[in-house]
Order: C-alpha cells, then structure tokens, then sequence
C-alpha cells in the first residue's frame, strides 16, 4: 500500500533538498522536515507530494533563519525613532564597523607594540570637541549617570530638583538609577519652580554632589522657575560639592547654527562650572548607541577605575564607529552635508513635498481603493530628544477602510515601510526617505497590487 505521506529517507534524497541541506545545515533541514510531516500527518491532507513537502519546508526554513532586525524605511515622521534605532550612521561609521571583521588595534598601541587604552581615541576627540580634560565612554547615557553616581556618590545624598525626575524610556526612571548606584536622592524644590535656597538647604555632611537632569523628552510651561547652570555650579563649589550634569540628547554643537531649537552642549555646561557631563551618542550627536562622560579628569579617571566600567564598556564595532562620527565634528562646516542626523533634521520642506509627489503615483497605482494624496505634515525631532519641537514635512497620506491592514502589508515588504495611522489615515512621511532610497522604495510598491 502506498504511504499518503513521503518518508523522510525519500525526502532527504531528493534533488531538491541538496539545496536546503547546503544552505541550511542538516539537522535543521531534518528538524524541519519531520515537523512539516507531522503537521500534514495531524492535519490528514493527503496524498501530499514529495516536491510540496519540499516548498512547505523550504518557507519555514527561510523564515527560521531570516534575520529579525531588518533595513527599514522610517516614514513615521520621527527621525530618531528609539524602536527604530534612533539615528541612522553615517556611511564613515558603517565602514569603520564592518571592518571589525578583522583583528583591530581596539586595544594595542601600534607606536609602541603594548597594551593600549581602548576609549583613549575617542577621549581625545572628546576632549577636543568639548573642552573637557578627560572623557570617558560606556555603552549608553543611562549607564554612563548609574557610573557617575556609583562611583562619586556611592551611599551620599544627592540633591535633584523635583522638576527633573525624568522617565525617558523603558526603565531608566532618574530615582531608580539613583537607588542602582547607590546613591540616596533629595528631591528640592517643586515641580515647576525650584530656587537656589532650595538646593542650599539640602546640602549636608551626607551630601556627595548636586545633579541637573536635562529634562528631554517633556517640558515644563507656565509659572517655571529653574537656577541657571553657573549659579548651582556657584553653589555646589561654595559647599565643595561636584556638580554633575545629565544632558541626554548630548548635541555638540549649537543646532540653532542651523536654524533648528537650542540644545545645551557639553562644552557650555563645562564652561558654565559643571564638573562631569554626560549624554548620549545615538540621538543628536548622530552616532552608535553610547554613553559619554566628559569633565575633570581626576573624577573621569576614577570612573575608569570603578569595576562597573569594564562591565559597561563598548565593544571594539561601536567604538570604531563612535570615532568614525566624532571625527565629521572636526570639520563643523561640513557636518550637515556628511552626518545623516543632522541632513535629515535641516531638510527643507520643498525638498520633502517634492519627494512625496514623486512616491505617490506608485502608491496610487499599486493601492487603487485608497485615497492618495500628498499632505503637509509636522516631523518630530525624536521621542527622547525634543519631542515637543516640530519641524515642517509632507507625507503621502492613504485614506480610506481597513488601514491597520494596509499598514501591515507595508511592514511585510521586502523593505518593511513604517508609517503612522493619524485622523482617519496612514501617513507616510517622506523627511527620511532619502532620494537615493526613493527607487527601492518605488520598485517594492508594484507587489502590493
């Protein structure tokens, strides 16, 4: 009698599974193969041939092995999107990353033929670009603030205004990293208004250093009042206390050069009597995810002595590419030419509507049951960076039923397209659609009808 279902022994001797067996590896081909037998066995379709067992276990097999985190096009209007992993990299940095492929000197002295310092490049472009005396890197702004704060305040009061209690994300809640570190908080203050008195009264003998947090992703309007930057550096240095800064966006320059909002830099809050700084490397600053501190250089070597620096320190890809995009800011005149963030951030609005209006026939095409149409809209600077700064953009809007649908189909392209559903429509905004991406995205629409 014969079997309904092929044997795995047929199955593995066929033509067709040489293919699967030298692109997968053996025992996930056979894995794979028994369990599409037993789901068609459970399932009594039968008779099934050998050749659709074959394609049934060719599509699982792609899908197991297919990489998880893809290239996608971020037309959701926020240009540091944190699911989207915030800012793009210039292709410098790219570069410096994929040749980690290679041994590296990451942490070997070439002049010398010893052991070198691993974030000894990147300080030295810290130091420059910020004018601090020592800088130090770890892999992200939370971790570099649970550094600072365990390493100078370990056990010690530290005075932060109410107002800057900030939750940026996930966990990172400023009175959790506070209690991590080992550090106990003082809140002064309220939330809108907080005075130098209030900070004067916090400090005692238990007091280890006073903290400004950068409040980044809210604001406080209306009847505020907050002690400018010099004045608590007055304070903390007259009650010989440290202050320490959490900048988190962490611009380097002065993005108001180029016509967009003020964000405090590093080099201003060092000049103004901060004694540590630290901040972010994958939002304004437009790098790798990285945490850097900068500032007096025998707090930053006790820092690097502190154990948690090796277990918070970056790898040798990050750090390459890290030094990759501090050394565009050597050059500023260039900067909105070569770091994608900052051209992403300064593009003109005609330029982003003419990018619409040459998208939109496709989708006009490929999505006939859906109203098309090019319609300005405003981007966000970033979820955790200046959120509440608009800057003007246009989008290809889709109107029209069943958009959560129409949204998920675009997710399922080859180049998954991430858009926004907003008053009755999906927006595509076009201000991260580069005009050298704008032919994949237009050859990827076609299979949409």
């Amino acid at each position: 009698m014969t079997s309904p279902l092929p044997s795995l022994e047929a199955l593995l001797i066929a033509p067709a599974c040489e293919v699967l067996l030298a692109r997968f590896g053996r025992a996930a081909t056979v894995a794979t193969l028994r369990e599409e037998l037993a789901r068609l066995r459970a399932s009594r379709r039968f008779p099934v041939a050998a050749d659709a067992v074959l394609d049934l276990a060719a599509d699982a097999l792609a899908r197991r092995f297919a990489p998880v985190q893809r290239r996608v096009f971020n037309l959701t209007g926020t240009i540091l999107h944190t699911n989207l992993g915030r800012a793009p990299l210039p292709p410098e940095a790219a570069a410096a990353a994929a040749a980690m492929a290679h041994p590296t000197s990451v942490e070997f002295d070439l002049a010398t033929g010893r052991r070198g310092e691993r974030d000894a490049p990147i300080s030295e472009l810290l130091r420059a670009l910020t004018g601090g005396e020592a800088a130090t890197v770890v892999n992200n702004n939370a971790a570099a603030v649970l550094l600072v704060l365990n390493t100078l305040a370990l056990g010690r009061e530290v005075p932060v205004s109410r107002g800057e209690l900030v939750e940026i994300g996930g966990s990172f809640r400023v009175p959790e990293i506070m209690s991590r570190a080992g550090a106990k908080l003082v809140e002064v203050g309220t939330t809108n208004r907080t005075h130098p008195r209030d900070y004067q009264n916090a400090i005692r003998p238990e007091t280890a250093l006073v903290m400004r947090v950068h409040p980044s992703n809210y604001a406080v309007t209306g009847f505020t009042a907050a002690v400018p930057l010099a004045d608590l550096a007055g304070i903390a240095h007259e009650a010989r206390l440290l202050l320490v800064e959490d900048l988190g966006s962490g611009s380097l320059v002065d993005l108001a050069a180029w016509g967009l909002p003020h964000e405090p830099t590093p080099r201003a809050s060092l000049a103004a009597g901060v004694d540590l700084v630290t901040f972010s490397g994958d939002k304004l600053l437009g790098g790798p995810q990285a945490g850097l501190v900068v500032g007096r250089a025998d707090l930053v070597a006790r820092l690097n002595a502190n154990p948690l620096k090796r277990a918070l320190r970056l790898d040798k890809g990050r750090l390459a590419a890290l030094e990759a995009v501090l050394r565009l800011y050597l050059t500023p005149e260039r900067l909105s030419e070569r770091l994608p963030t900052l051209r992403l951030l300064t593009r003109p609005a005609p330029e982003i509507r003419a990018a619409a209006e040459r998208i939109a026939p496709a989708l006009h095409v490929a999505l006939p049951d859906h109203l098309v149409a090019v319609t300005p809209c405003r981007s966000q600077i970033g979820s955790g960076a200046r959120p509440l700064d608009l800057l003007d953009s246009a989008a290809v809007t889709l109107g029209g039923d069943a958009l959560d649908s129409l949204a998920a189909r675009l997710r399922a392209l080859p180049i998954p397209v991430i858009g926004r559903i907003g008053a009755g429509r999906l927006w595509l905004d076009c201000r991260c659609l580069d005009a050298t991406e704008e032919p994949d995205f237009v050859a990827q629409v076609s299979s949409l009808l």
